[in-house]
């Protein structure tokens, strides 16, 4: 299929674009701490840029100091930097748009109290500033405001930028918000005080750059249900539109008002908005203004790009989370290979969850985020025979990139289809979207040449018999089963086999272990569809300490709906006929950090789990096995050591009534011997969760990948 209209060039007052697929703005987290744009920076956007996409907008980049970790361009000094990004855009004809903005917050107070080292009056101030700020700021220090963003419009034309964005969320959309803005002075009030920064921000872009393009991302408060409070309800937002036209907007970007807590409003994870959510808002402004516009929210494909512009809904669109799982998106629409997209599973694990715990942004599904131009797949010196042994994301990535690479690739899989955990990993509530990600390797492998033998179980014999070169092993994991009294009773079922339907749960059923894998195997069983009673018991303080924190809030709500009762700090001690008999610990010591902190060197891919999607958590762990690896740390020791002068536990003896028992303890690695391969001098790679300890998809890909690259 010919996807013509998104390669349609693109005529924008001052900006003309070679098709009408955009990378919007996203906090990536590449940065330098003053906001200067460093080269890993340089790298993520130009590797976009040679991917064919014909737009970038630089998120978040603020005209004044701050202590938020995102772009800058506050002094002359920072114009190289930026300029630099602009060489590398614009080397591919990609258009260079810098979004800018204020955060809602006391800048210049905030940071005094950093510097002094009054981080408990910083953090107040901050907390005070989130909530009132939009409301306190007085109209001269926003004069002042405008005077910087006029600065910063002047060195972004300097700097050989494009366009501008202003960011119509965060300062400026909350003081346009009807739920947000308490002033009565000329700022709150009526719709035209609450407008009325908003226009003087874009006269001052204006005033600042005569001939740059103003992009305008307009938030709208979208309703059944209402969600965001940054913005407008699309009544007023069409009313503003008209208005920014007349005031100099070149194009607008629509988009959801945020300002919620939950990231999951503006960026959804899978199975919580529908498809392409922003469309019928996109359509309501396209209609009223003569200028360009562009939509983003979860667009799935690209045929659903097209006919959003197709139909009238947009004029181009933004595909931020596509473009960072496949940066080559644009490419491939333009070669007719749309199918070889490598599809956004709407996950947030790498992307979302990463932007709102400060670390670097990535995709769990692409091994080359934050390493663009240092890991590439080159072809190789020498072509091999390569085996890959296991047809999970690991053995599939693996194969994928050897066979690009030129080696001659068969992959084994013992099972009738591709996938591994993948398969089971899709069956819970929300996430039917992990089908993609099969679907999508089975078509790469074939493109890719890759020999693929399903239901075909091979020993370490029968491949050094083979005449292999090397052996890539990724043959997965499997339940873990600890030795916990009465494991053996005949009402003792493992997750896995309540996922694939092997077996099914009844009436009064106890969860063991409330990682990733129980917690959505709670969802699963407390449904219509089965309607058991379901307990979760966990050996630590948090239930699903994995999920993105985007979908977590949905998980609890569903947990509540359904009366999902939860047990954390408490230890399984044994199973019986007719209940599990644990301990709970009363006063468990409170965990430093929090789940998901950052955890590489700076430039480093994220640490952390990735989507979970491997149908495992990134464990091993039973009841009273000791400390999960990844868990938070406890002050003085590793994680989940107990501080010396922590109380003594305070424990009380618990008997949860039964029917049935699901064990959901973890991934312990698949063995495989290796023994005669390594006789024969043939090179062996463990990759996923065979590897030693349980891996997520984020780990299974990125090691899969790399077994790959080595060969």
């Amino acid at each position: 299929m010919t996807l013509q209209r998104l390669l349609e060039p693109l005529e924008i007052n001052h900006m003309r674009l070679k098709n009408r697929m955009m990378f919007p703005p996203m906090t990536t987290g590449y940065e330098a701490r003053d906001g200067s744009i460093t080269e890993q920076s340089i790298n993520f956007y130009k590797r976009v840029a040679e991917g064919g996409a014909a737009y970038i907008v630089l998120g978040d980049v603020t005209p004044v100091h701050t202590i938020s970790p995102t772009p800058k361009l506050v002094t002359d000094e920072q114009i190289p930097s930026f300029r630099a990004l602009a060489d590398a855009l614009h080397e591919f004809d990609c258009k260079l748009g810098l979004q800018v903005f204020h955060p809602e917050y006391d800048t210049v107070a905030v940071a005094e109290l950093f510097a002094k080292g009054d981080m408990m009056g910083a953090r107040a101030k901050l907390h005070h500033d989130m909530a009132h700020y939009i409301n306190e700021v007085s109209a001269e220090r926003l004069g002042e405001i405008l005077e910087s963003i006029k600065a910063l419009a002047r060195r972004a034309a300097l700097a050989g930028a494009d366009a501008i964005e202003v960011h119509g969320d965060r300062l400026v959309g909350s003081l346009c918000s009807p739920l947000i803005n308490e002033r009565d002075d000329e700022y709150g009030g009526s719709f035209e005080h609450r407008t009325r920064f908003a226009r003087e921000v874009v006269r001052a872009i204006r005033e600042g750059s005569p001939d740059i393009c103003i992009d305008y991302k307009l938030p709208i408060i979208t309703e059944n249900p209402q969600l965001g409070r940054g913005g407008l309800f699309i009544d007023e937002a069409v009313e503003l539109a008209k208005l920014l036209v007349e005031d100099g907007v070149d194009t607008f970007h629509v988009g959801q008002a945020n300002h919620t807590g939950n990231l999951n409003d503006t960026i959804p994870a899978m199975g919580t908005r529908p498809d392409c959510f922003m469309e019928e808002y996109s359509r309501r402004i396209k209609a009223v203004v003569p200028v360009p516009v562009s939509t983003v929210g979860a667009i799935p494909t690209a045929a659903e790009a097209e006919r959003l512009i197709a139909e009238g809904a947009c004029d181009y669109v933004g595909l931020g989370r596509p473009m960072l799982c496949d940066p080559d998106y644009a490419n491939k629409v333009a070669a007719g290979e749309e199918d070889l997209i490598r599809p956004c599973i709407m996950c947030n694990r790498g992307c979302t969850d990463a932007i709102a715990s400060r670390r670097f942004i990535s995709c769990v599904l692409n091994a080359e985020n934050g390493y663009e131009y240092q890991r590439v797949i080159k072809p190789a010196e020498t072509s091999r025979r390569i085996a890959v042994i296991g047809a999970g994301p690991a053995g599939m990535e693996a194969a994928r990139v050897a066979a690009l690479r030129g080696h001659t690739v068969t992959l084994f899989e013992k099972a009738g289809e591709l996938g591994g955990q993948l398969g089971i990993a899709s069956v819970p509530p929300r996430k039917a979207t992990m089908r993609r990600v099969a679907a999508w390797y089975e078509r790469a492998l074939q493109s890719a040449g890759v020999d693929v033998r399903l239901n075909s179980t091979v020993t370490a014999e029968s491949l050094a018999a083979g005449g292999y070169d090397e052996v890539i092993v990724a043959v997965g994991g499997r339940n873990a089963a600890p030795p916990i009294p009465g494991l053996d009773l005949p009402h003792v079922m493992d997750a896995w086999s309540v996922l694939d339907g092997t077996v099914k749960p009844h009436g009064r059923t106890v969860i063991i272990g409330g990682g990733l894998v129980g917690a959505e195997t709670a969802e699963l069983i407390a449904g219509d569809d089965y309607g058991c009673e379901v307990t979760i018991v966990e050996m630590m303080g948090q239930i699903a300490a994995e999920e993105s924190q985007t979908i977590k809030p949905v998980m609890m709500a569903d947990f509540a709906e359904h009366g999902v009762t939860l047990k954390t700090n408490t230890k399984v001690d044994r199973i019986t006929a007719e209940s599990v008999e644990a301990t709970e610990t009363l006063n468990p010591p409170a965990p430093a950090g929090r789940p998901g902190a950052p955890g590489g060197a700076p430039g480093g891919r994220p640490a952390g789990p990735g989507a979970g999607a491997s149908g495992s958590r990134p464990d091993a762990g039973a009841p009273g096995a000791g400390v999960r690896p990844g868990g938070p740390a406890a002050p003085g020791g590793a994680p989940g050591a107990t501080p010396a002068d922590a109380p003594e536990p305070e424990t009380q003896a618990v008997s949860i009534p039964c029917d049935c028992v699901v064990l959901a303890l973890g991934t312990a690695p698949v063995a495989f011997d290796t023994t005669s391969l390594e006789a024969a001098g043939i090179k062996v790679t463990l990759a996923g969760d065979c590897n030693g300890r349980a891996a997520d998809i984020n780990r299974a890909v990125e090691e899969g990948y790399l077994a790959a690259i080595a060969a």
